[in-house]
């Protein structure tokens, strides 16, 4: 498993793990059943806490996404079609808030915006 870790991000550690797998399922690139790294392995590899590595387990799990089986390992859970569909949404409201504070500090109008999301829409 290949995850980069930026320790000049802002954003937490084991939040940056947490993302990039959850990005990994979402796109397909791990299925259900596919074995994790355990949490010592991965923390050795990207030279961490292993803390943080169960930290961002333990957040996977939570939400859904991963699955412990004690003395076994953790593994990508079943796929919950609500649960990606629940995660593609937040990622979408998180882009488009982004999109529209870009576009207030541009001065581009409401209409404009809805006018660049239908030319969009339409693949134009």
């Amino acid at each position: 498993m290949n995850l980069i870790i930026r320790n000049t991000s802002g954003q937490p550690i084991y939040d940056q793990i947490t993302a990039q797998i959850k990005a990994m399922i979402l796109s397909g690139e791990l299925a259900p059943g596919d074995a994790l790294p355990s949490m010592r392995a991965l923390a050795k590899d990207l030279r961490i806490s292993l803390i943080t590595t169960k930290r961002a387990y333990e957040e996977l799990e939570r939400e859904g996404f991963v699955e412990t089986v004690p003395g076994k390992g953790s593994f990508i859970a079943q796929t919950n079609t609500e649960l990606i569909r629940e995660e593609n949404l937040r990622q979408i409201e998180t882009h488009l808030s982004a999109c529209i504070a870009l576009a207030a500090q541009a001065g581009v109008t409401e209409n404009e915006l809805h006018e660049m999301l239908s030319l969009l829409c339409k693949g134009e």
